[in-house]
């Protein structure tokens, strides 16, 4: 393990052990003033102790913990830790883990400089790509004019679409059998998901612009795939890209959208409220902020806000407001969304996959509406969110749409 990564876990462990210590006192500190305003004011002075004690207690439980985790990180590092290339973060089961914090606690990760906090990279068999032009040739050798980009959800790395189906079927990911059947070459990305829906789409947007450029072979033909907050990241790259003037937006001929929540998704629009709620009340007000401690790009899933201008002016835990604004299509690309129910008609059409509606996923709201055509769409019964990964109705329909040009896409359905 690198001693910088043995710092970033013991600087992990001291977070972890101030939220909680902040979650205790806090809740502590509402009972409290539930106790002593009944009481009324002869506790008074009683109150005044009471709360000096209390505060120099937790701060001393917490500079102390915090304290010894960071002497003992660095002693780790300096005789545990090692300058080789080998990081944890290699081995899947971890870059799984760190993926997952990374999606409900990456912004923090990133403003303390944390090693794990996830940066936008192109990732080929774990590793990362150097954004070079003769990493990128050496990486892709039998490079094709054809390109379909594939961008994660939420809390998940590149490795999410190699995911076997749960019918057993021994399928190739996607992106191997668009290569083998329509000569697509696939490029895997994996991102910090706990960002700013916005700021990992400016993100994108720079990194296909430098891969265009660096490409070995001219770019004829670009797609892009993506999964659950994947598709949000994908649009949001799109509008990006185009305000900057990038040349890549023209190239792209098609833009899939796989159990996206265009809409919101209803879990984060139910922690939202559950925060608000116990925000009302002195004893669970630290509870609620423990819950509003999650990462932006989570709450950008609230009302799936693609743009800086969709949060940069609101509170981040105000109650149930949508403000996005709306994003327009690439107009030389087709659009398409999937679109799932775990139950049958009535039953999905509330619960959706168990994490996005259908309405959401095809955009089709009532006080919002996203411009995907139906016919560019699919929407399946029985499976949940992670199906839409790797299932086989789902891979005929990308065959399907990639196989044609934009045009005939258009033309045909």
């Amino acid at each position: 393990m690198q001693r910088q990564e043995i710092r970033s876990l013991a600087d992990l462990a001291g977070e972890g052990t101030r939220v909680l210590t902040n979650l205790v006192r806090d809740t502590h500190s509402g009972i409290a003033r539930r106790v002593f305003g009944s009481i009324g004011p002869v506790s008074k002075p009683v109150e005044i102790v009471h709360n000096t004690i209390a505060a120099a207690t937790y701060y001393a439980v917490d500079r102390g913990v915090r304290g010894s985790l960071r002497g003992a990180g660095e002693l780790a590092a300096e005789t545990r830790g090692s300058d080789d290339d080998d990081t944890i973060e290699s081995h899947p089961t971890v870059a799984d883990v760190v993926a997952a914090l990374n999606g409900i606690y990456g912004d923090e990760l990133t403003d303390r400089g944390n090693e794990f906090a996830l940066t936008m990279q192109i990732r080929r068999r774990g590793a990362p790509v150097a954004m070079n032009a003769a990493a990128i040739a050496a990486t892709f050798p039998n490079a094709t004019g054809r390109i379909v980009v594939f961008v994660h959800g939420w809390c998940l790395t590149e490795r999410s679409w190699w995911r076997r189906p749960r019918d057993g079927e021994d399928a190739s990911p996607y992106g191997a059998r668009l290569r083998g059947d329509l000569g697509f070459t696939p490029v895997y990305l994996r991102y910090n998901t706990g960002l700013h829906i916005s700021e990992n789409g400016k993100a994108l947007a720079a990194v296909l612009d430098e891969l265009q450029a660096m490409w070995p072979v001219p770019v004829d033909e670009i797609a892009l795939v993506g999964h659950s907050m994947g598709g949000l990241v994908v649009r949001s790259a799109c509008h990006y890209g185009t305000q900057h003037q990038h040349g890549w937006p023209d190239a792209v001929r098609h833009v899939v959208c796989l159990g996206s929540p265009h809409l919101g998704a209803d879990l984060e629009k139910g922690v939202n409220a559950a925060s608000w709620a116990l925000a009302r009340l002195p004893e669970t007000q630290a509870l609620a902020s423990f819950l509003n401690a999650r990462s932006a790009g989570t709450k950008d899933l609230r009302y799936g806000a693609l743009l800086d201008e969709d949060w940069s002016y609101s509170h981040p835990d105000e109650f149930l407001r949508d403000r996005c604004h709306e994003v327009p299509f690439l107009p030389g690309a087709v659009y398409h969304f999937v679109a799932t129910t775990a139950g049958p008609r009535a039953v999905g059409a509330v619960f959706g996959d168990r994490l996005v509606r259908p309405h959401s996923a095809s955009g089709a709201g009532k006080a919002r509406q996203v411009p995907f055509e139906p016919h560019h769409g699919l929407t399946l019964t029985g499976l949940h969110h992670f199906d839409l990964l790797n299932h086989a109705a789902i891979y005929d329909k990308l065959h399907h749409w990639l196989g044609r040009s934009g045009r005939d896409t258009e033309s045909t359905g």
